[in-house]
Parts: C-alpha cells; structure tokens; sequence
C-alpha cells in the first residue's frame, strides 16, 4: 500500500498529530477540504470476517462498520465531503454506507462511493495508495478542494484532523503524514520514516527486517513527541496524509 508513495515523501516536513482539545482551529476553518479514504484490500489476516467483504465492511460496535471509524473523524472534523475508493469484496460496503449516510440539500456534504472502473486511459485495478488516487482525479476535480485528506478505511482511532490540517498549513509542507510512535519489534509491519531534528522527513523504508539495523532511523530528541515514550524510538506511518 505505501510502497508506491516513497518517492514522493523525501524532504517533506512532517506533522505529527497531537490532539488538543481547547486549541481554536482558526486556519482550517473555512479552508475546502476533500477526504478520501481507502476501501482496503483483502484483509487477509481477518479471514474468515473477509470472506465475503473487505475489512472496511466488517461489522464493528453492533451495527456499525470499521470504516465508520475514519468517516466519523472527516464528519466530527468539519470536513463533510467524503469519497470512498473501493475494488476488492465491496458489495457489502457499498450496501452500508448507501443506507448509513445522508445529508440535507443545503449541507454540500456526502459521503459516496468511488469503485474502481475500466476507462479509455485505465484499464486495471488500483495499485496502491497513490495509484487509487491518480485514477480518480476526474471525479475529486469537480469539488475544486483546496486540500485533499487521505485515510485509511480500516483503522480503528480518534482523530481530530482539523488540528493535523492547521499543522500542515502551518508549516508551509507540501505533504503531511500522520505517524504514530512504534518500537523497533512493532517498526516490522509498518512503514517507517526517518526524520531530521526539524521533524523533515528524510527517508521512507518500508516494513523493515528484523535483522536489518535501523538505530539512524531512530526519532531525534528534538522531534519526540509524548507519544515517543522509552522503547518506542520510530515513527510508523498511520497510512494518513495531506
């Protein structure tokens, strides 16, 4: 999923998310945001659960669905236009989120469906994160956004990404990554970025061996966050972008 995004994160400064909750959001405020969020693949590793959908669509709280979780962070953030990509299993996802989201005429906002389709230029199925996105721009065009909000269907966290759009506007970066502090068994499974001391990323390696020696890519102390406690000494990608 990340390995098609690694050209584009070099010297790109990062912004971490903290959540605060008596910070005023005075930069994102009024500022067009489109989010997009990732209907996932097969979910192999919640098999049987993914037999017959993609882990977005399985059943999470009684009768709501992980993807709930990133579409209430867009909609609780202001952010209220909402596509859905989706290719692999998706009967059951796109059932659910027809039924489950509406909005009044005079709101603009949506949440809608995005499937992948055969075109005159495109002809295959999506090929990762930046790929899904490339093959969409057609239809994202149409809402003129200033800023487009990539997510990950199929996590389960609480965000406030009106806090992570003021830290992106801030630092005048072309692209922000959402991370989360990981220790150096868990960096295995994740995509891990190495950061310099004005928290710029540098370097982008995916899911790397256990063997493999990684302590440059450790996070400087200047770039920790309260979430890098002892023991968790590397940023992961949280698959979160703007």
């Amino acid at each position: 999923m990340f390995e098609v995004l690694d050209i584009f994160l070099l010297s790109f400064r990062l912004s971490e998310v903290i959540l605060n909750e008596s910070k005023e959001f005075n930069v994102a405020k009024n500022t067009k945001v489109l989010s997009i969020i990732l209907g996932g693949g097969k979910g192999t590793r919640l098999y049987p659960l993914t037999k017959e959908r993609s882990k977005p669509a399985v059943p999470f709280g009684g009768k709501h669905r992980i993807v709930d979780i990133p579409i209430s962070n867009c909609i609780n953030s202001g952010f209220n236009k909402v596509y859905i990509l989706t290719q692999f299993n998706s009967a059951s996802l796109h059932m659910h989120i027809s039924h489950g989201y509406s909005f009044d005429t005079f709101s603009g906002g949506f949440v809608e469906i995005l499937a992948a389709e055969q075109t005159f230029e495109h002809s295959g199925w999506f090929e990762g994160t930046a790929d899904a996105v490339r093959k969409n721009f057609a239809h994202f065009g149409t809402q003129k956004p200033a800023y487009y909000v990539i997510l990950s269907g199929d996590q389960l966290y609480q965000m406030d990404l009106r806090e992570f759009l003021d830290n992106h506007i801030e630092s005048g970066a072309e692209i922000s990554i959402a991370t989360t502090a990981v220790t150096r068994e868990d960096a295995t499974g994740f995509g891990i970025m190495k950061v310099n001391k004005k928290r710029e990323i540098t370097a982008f390696m995916e899911k790397p061996a256990a063997n493999l020696d990684i302590n440059d890519w450790i996070i400087p102390d200047e770039s920790r966050t309260a979430g890098a406690t002892k023991g968790k000494d590397y940023l992961a990608s949280m698959g979160i972008y703007i």
